[in-house]
């Protein structure tokens, strides 16, 4: 039995507060079942975080108040949580963006999902492994000048540190995706992709200053290099979906 039309002029809006109400709660639940696991790992994990800081061997970890250890255990379990709920993350994510796909068109969140979690999970990598031993090495012993020291980090400044940076990267490699969908609806093409690219330069060289977690220009350009290789791939990439699109409608 077909239901009855409502009248409400506020559904639309109700349905979008619902859906983001289903979206939250679902992507609770996930964080939460991930930090349970993470808590027993979150140790290990945080060795593995504290990498960059230990190969370098001069500097030393401290602990400024008694509740400092737990609060890091507790913040390292929550990060484990959500890498381990990443999949479950941007499938509510993207399913709440695009809720205008149709039936048919559905298929296309099983390749936008998992090249998402894929990218994220790529821009922290090259975060974690390139950018950060750099930077880290640079923003340290760029600021001892000609007096003695020793260098000393809190466990809390630096997990908040690292985090954001592996965050900020994570998220910027999403780029190619945002392009991608705005391609695939028909807001953009490759070719005006290809056409603005020096505009684009400008615009990510804009972005990596002013979203770079640290205000040092080696950082600022490692993240700006990814960035414009990314808009790179996403051109031709585009070619692809845009020529896919026209074929779809020329067969309508």
């Amino acid at each position: 039995m077909r239901r009855r039309p409502r009248k409400d002029s506020n559904l639309p809006l109700l349905e979008h507060v619902l859906a983001l109400r289903k979206v939250l709660i679902i992507s609770a639940y996930a964080i939460v079942i991930g930090s349970i696991i993470g808590w027993f790992f979150s140790d290990l994990v945080f060795a593995y975080l504290a990498r960059p800081v230990i190969l370098l061997q001069d500097i030393k970890f401290i602990t400024t108040t008694p509740m400092e250890p737990m609060l890091v255990k507790v913040k390292v379990s929550m990060f484990i949580g959500v890498c381990l709920a990443l999949p479950v993350l941007m499938w509510q994510i993207w399913s709440f963006v695009l809720p205008a796909l149709k039936q048919n068109e559905r298929k296309y969140l099983y390749i936008i999902v998992p090249s998402s979690v894929l990218l994220f999970l790529g821009g922290a990598a090259l975060c974690f492994y390139v950018v950060l031993p750099i930077g880290i090495k640079f923003l340290i012993y760029a600021g001892l000048g000609g007096v003695q020291s020793t260098p000393f980090l809190t466990k809390t400044s630096y997990l908040g540190f690292i985090l954001t940076f592996l965050l900020t990267f994570g998220l910027v490699f999403q780029l190619p995706i945002v392009l991608l969908i705005l391609i695939r609806i028909g807001i953009l093409s490759p070719q005006i992709l290809a056409k603005k690219r020096r505009w684009a330069i400008l615009t990510i060289v804009i972005m990596a200053v002013v979203i770079s977690p640290t205000p040092d220009l080696v950082t600022q350009l490692l993240m700006a290099g990814p960035m414009y290789l990314l808009y790179e791939i996403s051109i031709w990439l585009g070619y692809l979906v845009a020529r896919n699109r026209d074929k779809e409608l020329a067969v309508k």
